[in-house]
């Protein structure tokens, strides 16, 4: 069945499905409001990462007083990241964030590299690190005491993943309402959910700030005491402590990618990052204080899941809330993460750098669904080797490449790209910053502990290369008559259809 086949089966609709109106055309729709983003940003920023990632950052620096500090320059880092993509957003504005950028800026090669680094690395194995996050604290309550079986949280992470996946056969094909599943279906459940979770995590985060504080009240400061005390700091763990600080602050750039789907864009897209990142980093430094008032270093480190250990000290007999409630914020941040992210392989699809299928979007929903499965399942493989921290370091470290390079673009485009309108213009400093610090996050641990999983990193992202010239540059007829029939079944399969136009 070809396109003009399935656009005609949208016409043989059954009564309770919304058929698609002339007021509506086969394109994403602009639904996600100022509220909506700024839950998106908060929602998905605030996910499992302030819940796995002190321990993390403790261990490198060693004291209370540096991973506070950590901390807050990871705050300060990603907003002016977050204003530097601003200024993108509203210049270029183009679903996909870092890919439509960098083709802006430097062509078809190092979007390429980046999609493909993104697709097959960087997004499926966050999404798998969230769902290890919430298989963690989900099994925790089950083992007291001790870390719950590693096979236990791997399972229970796959089994998450394979209920986004699920579909009901017998609900007349209809989807199940589960994270992918949902975002497949609509944007506007999407936002809604999505709202409901940054409720949700708001509120363990504010009992964790609230009982923090009126401990430090009562006098609990014991903890805090020569809190600058600790071994002595290089450039390489201070670079992994904000590999670690950074992942709970990933998100910080998701809006980019739905910029084609922002309503009124040049405004709410400063004022979601302006409230939104801001928000979440005085919520991050509060909480690690809260954590500091019940746990010493030694104890904070021990823990198998911190949050949970917080709970049990100070919230008993209530403690089962904080569990729920993390459980909560891991699903939300899933959410944001797979509505935003999906769109990624939407654009690059639509460019040809990807399988073409994957930019086409429902006729009945209008959501890009081919790249939401995409995504969903390559996460999938992620959970196999999934060791959170492992994951973490070598995820920071390829992301913050293409930052920096996006950055670069950025500054790059001042000088070459005069002629583009600019909305939102930060001074020159601040993306000239940014990007020094990226390099030296980038640099910093392949210099002072060199290993070899960096390496496989960077030779990963070089080998997309030979894709781009198998199958984009010389576009062998082979590679085509293979993708064609796979097109086409999925198309059918899918009630997929190619968009009808693509922003200027």
């Amino acid at each position: 069945m070809d396109e003009e086949g399935i656009r005609k089966r949208s016409s043989n609709q059954e009564p309770d499905e919304t058929p698609i109106t002339k007021s509506k055309s086969m394109k994403l729709q602009k639904e996600v409001g100022l509220l909506s983003g700024i839950g998106l940003i908060v929602g998905t920023v605030i996910g499992s990462g302030i819940f796995v990632s002190p321990k993390a950052v403790l261990a490198n620096v060693g004291a209370v007083g540096p991973c506070l500090v950590i901390w807050a320059a990871c705050g300060v880092l990603a907003t002016l990241g977050a204003f530097c993509f601003a200024e993108l957003g509203t210049m270029i504005t183009k679903s996909g964030g870092d890919y439509s950028y960098l083709m802006e800026a430097f062509g078809p090669i190092p979007a390429y590299l980046f999609s493909w680094a993104s697709l097959m690395v960087t997004m499926p194995s966050s999404f798998a690190i969230i769902c290890l996050s919430f298989a963690e604290y989900t099994a925790a309550p089950f083992y007291p005491g001790c870390d719950p079986p590693t096979i236990v949280i791997k399972c229970l992470a796959a089994a998450v993943l394979c209920e986004y996946l699920a579909f009901d056969q017998e609900d007349k094909g209809s989807w199940k309402v589960t994270i992918t599943l949902v975002n497949a279906l609509s944007v506007k459940w999407a936002s809604y959910i999505q709202n409901f979770f940054a409720v949700a995590k708001m509120v363990i985060v504010i009992i964790i700030i609230v009982s923090g504080i009126v401990l430090l009240a009562q006098g609990n400061t014991k903890n805090f005491n020569n809190s600058f005390d600790g071994p002595p700091l290089s450039v390489g763990t201070i670079s992994l402590a904000f590999y670690n600080g950074l992942w709970a602050y990933s998100g910080w750039n998701q809006l980019n990618y739905i910029t084609e789907e922002l309503k009124n864009p040049n405004r709410n897209l400063p004022l979601c990052i302006g409230i939104g990142i801001p928000l979440v980093t005085v919520c991050y430094v509060l909480i690690n204080i809260s954590y500091f008032t019940v746990m010493t270093s030694t104890e904070l480190l021990q823990s198998p899941a911190v949050a949970v250990t917080y709970g049990d000290r100070v919230l008993y007999p209530a403690s089962w809330i904080v569990p729920l409630f993390v459980a909560f914020s891991a699903i939300g941040s899933a959410n944001g993460t797979c509505f935003t992210a999906s769109r990624l392989p939407y654009v690059a699809g639509r460019e040809g750098h990807v399988l073409k299928v994957l930019s086409y979007i429902n006729i009945k929903r209008l959501t890009p669904v081919p790249a939401i499965i995409f995504y969903g399942a390559v996460a999938m493989l992620y959970i196999i080797p999934g060791d959170i921290n492992t994951l973490i370091n070598y995820f920071s470290f390829t992301v913050w490449i293409f930052y920096g390079l996006t950055v670069l673009g950025l500054i790059v485009m001042r000088f070459t790209r005069k002629d583009l309108e600019r909305p939102i213009r930060v001074p020159l400093i601040i993306p000239i910053l940014v990007l020094f610090v990226s390099i030296v996050l980038v640099l910093a641990p392949i210099i002072t502990a060199p290993e070899l999983p960096y390496l496989y990193c960077v030779l990963f992202i070089i080998s997309g290369l030979v894709f781009y010239v198998l199958f984009i540059h010389f576009k062998f007829s082979w590679a085509q008559k293979i993708s064609k029939p796979i097109t086409m079944h999925l198309q059918m399969l899918l009630e997929v259809v190619p968009p009808e136009d693509v922003p200027e």
